[in-house]
């Protein structure tokens, strides 16, 4: 677990790097709104659809093998990044990255493996704690690579951070031990049919889709609300950036962590949505003080980090334990087709006003959080 722990963190440290600057770059290139919603939903759009095709190969090949595969994709195409000259080469370096982002799901089912009941969602919380440590010091290391070394600084700082994760998974990450999975019609169920077999998944994905696609228009409109409603400039930009990763280190690494065992993966998933919705909400009637910036984006932050491993344990739990890297591949996929509409939807939702991406996720999240009232108990699909 601390092996995986330290690949996933070092490798989503490039990421927290790059997608900060992402709406910045473009509007650098003079690219329309549309299209810097476009460049921001391309990754996720990739992810949509190689994330199920990653988690049957995980399922068939091994953990450890996908893991690497995704990492050597994601350096090449931070490399690309760096080298970009123009908008379409940074769309296409975010294509390339978004095919071979496999970390992700093929850790979830990594510790699906590696887990038992009991702990499964304690332990989900460890990816959601290294994506808020990348994304705490991401940012920053962002802006100040861009002030030293230029436009391409922040690329190669990026692919040299998924080259020491790709080294740490070469020489330390070990395949976990594969189960013996007694017969049973689990054996020749692939990831939709477990899905259209188990119900109870299938608002799982409802509610993941919902969450990830207020969180996604969240993230992907705040570069340019930072600049144009809050005056910001582009370092400001990224300590912004760097304070909603330390949020979402503290909520998933201590908090969350912490709460699970004792509150239960439904009903922190229940206060997630209303405390999401709540910061949502926040943010629209932020106007450029400080204090009531950080106290919304932390609010915002730590429902979604509630929601994240909650939704994601439940689906594990769901799940047959030979299918855990084809059904998180699944979730993976219908996660990235929010992050497809999030931020292509809240950048046209920003030609409207600056407040009307964050109305309509408060307006998604409060219907979620009644939805959230029908989640069963897990089943005794996996240990």
């Amino acid at each position: 677990m601390g092996t995986l722990f330290l690949v996933v963190f070092v490798d989503l440290l490039g990421f927290g790097i790059v997608l900060p600057l992402l709406p910045r770059y473009a509007d650098l290139f003079q690219a329309p709104e549309w299209q810097i919603g476009l460049l921001m939903a391309s990754f996720s759009a990739m992810q949509f659809v190689f994330a199920p095709l990653w988690g049957r190969l995980s399922d068939k090949y091994g953990r450890r093998r996908l893991i690497v595969l995704g990492l050597i994709g994601s350096m090449a195409s931070y490399v690309l990044f760096a080298l970009s000259w123009s908008y379409a080469m940074l769309l296409i370096s975010r294509l390339l990255a978004g095919v071979f982002a496999a970390t992700i799901g093929t850790a979830q089912a990594y510790i699906a493996d590696t887990t038992g009941r009991a702990d499964r969602g304690k332990q989900m919380a460890l990816i959601g704690a290294a994506f808020g440590i990348g994304f705490t010091f991401g940012p920053a290391i962002g802006a100040y690579s861009y002030q030293w070394f230029g436009l391409a600084g922040p690329g190669w700082v990026a692919s040299g951070f998924s080259g020491l994760a790709l080294l740490l998974a070469l020489t330390r990450l070990k395949e976990p031990e594969k189960r013996i999975v007694g017969a049973g019609p689990s054996r020749s169920m692939g990831g939709l049919e477990v899905v259209r077999k188990i119900p109870g998944i299938r608002l799982i994905l409802l509610l993941q889709f919902v969450a990830v696609f207020c969180f996604a228009n969240f993230e992907g409109t705040l570069a340019l609300v930072t600049k144009r409603a809050w005056g910001r400039d582009i370092k400001d930009n990224g300590l912004i950036f760097t304070y909603v990763g330390f949020c979402l280190l503290i909520a998933q690494g201590l908090v969350v962590r912490r709460l699970m065992p004792r509150v239960g993966e439904r009903n922190l998933a229940r206060i997630g949505c209303l405390l999401l919705g709540a910061g949502l909400v926040g943010i629209a009637f932020a106007s450029g003080t400080l204090s009531w910036i950080l106290f919304v984006l932390a609010a915002a932050v730590f429902g979604f980090a509630m929601i994240s491993p909650s939704l994601a344990s439940l689906i594990s739990l769901h799940t047959p334990p030979d299918r855990q890297g084809a059904v998180l591949g699944l979730s993976q996929s219908a996660q990235s087709l929010a992050r497809i509409f999030g931020p292509y939807v809240g950048m046209s939702l920003l030609a409207v006003s600056w407040a009307t991406p964050y109305w309509v996720g408060t307006v998604l999240m409060v219907g979620a959080a009644a939805a959230a009232m029908l989640l069963r108990p897990a089943a005794s699909a996996s240990r």
